[in-house]
């Protein structure tokens, strides 16, 4: 093999190197933690959330803040399993989404995340994933060029559609459900992920 092939194979498996692995986490700002043993999620931890008289409540939660530097625009409290999730998904899924564009997600608009109900908050449905930390519902995100994407607004647009579907489908199987525009008239406007643990797998739609 002469020294210019030499060369080549080199940088090729240079790029395969890179291209598998992760990019370094941004520093922690001084008033936040690591979370989850985690360097690419940053909050504050949180006590133990018991709600007496129901299953809700999360045993270790924790208040994100940043996901391998992009900012949410409310301060989810959720679980390690799920922020964990989360946070793979942003690295593998969501800005692999936005490369098109030519533009990086700076925040996440989170629509809801830990609260106590039922499912869509219907009367005498089952307890939601939301009431044990498990899930996080995602209405849009802004780019470094300012730009704001909306699920109700883009979901179905020429310049973004592509990339929100991308990242639905990027959930799709990292999460247990996944639930967009397509499922029903209750998620029109945002994407739930959450990590159920159910018998039969993840559920998309």
């Amino acid at each position: 093999m002469t020294p210019r092939r030499i060369f080549l194979a080199l940088l090729v498996i240079a790029a395969a190197v890179s291209c598998g692995r992760r990019e370094p986490a941004p520093p922690i700002p001084a008033h936040l933690v690591m979370l989850c043993d985690d360097p690419g999620l940053a909050g504050v931890v949180l006590p133990a959330i018991r709600v007496s008289g129901s299953a809700c409540g999360i045993r270790r939660p924790v208040e994100v803040h940043f996901v391998s530097g992009v900012a949410l625009n409310e301060k989810p409290i959720l679980n390690c399993d799920t922020a964990r999730t989360l946070r793979e998904w942003v690295d593998r899924g969501a800005q692999p989404a936005v490369r098109s564009l030519r533009a990086r997600i700076t925040e996440l608009r989170v629509v809801s995340h830990y609260a106590c109900r039922t499912r869509n908050s219907q009367r005498g449905a089952k307890i939601s994933e939301h009431a044990k930390g498990n899930a996080i519902d995602i209405a849009g995100f802004t780019l470094d060029n300012g730009e704001r994407v909306s699920v109700l607004e883009d979901w179905r647009s020429s310049r973004y559609g592509a990339a929100l579907r991308g990242m639905y489908s990027a959930a799709c199987g990292r999460f247990s459900t996944t639930l967009g525009p397509n499922a029903d008239r209750f998620h029109q406007d945002h994407m739930h992920f959450d990590t159920a643990n159910y018998r039969g797998g993840t559920y998309c739609r």
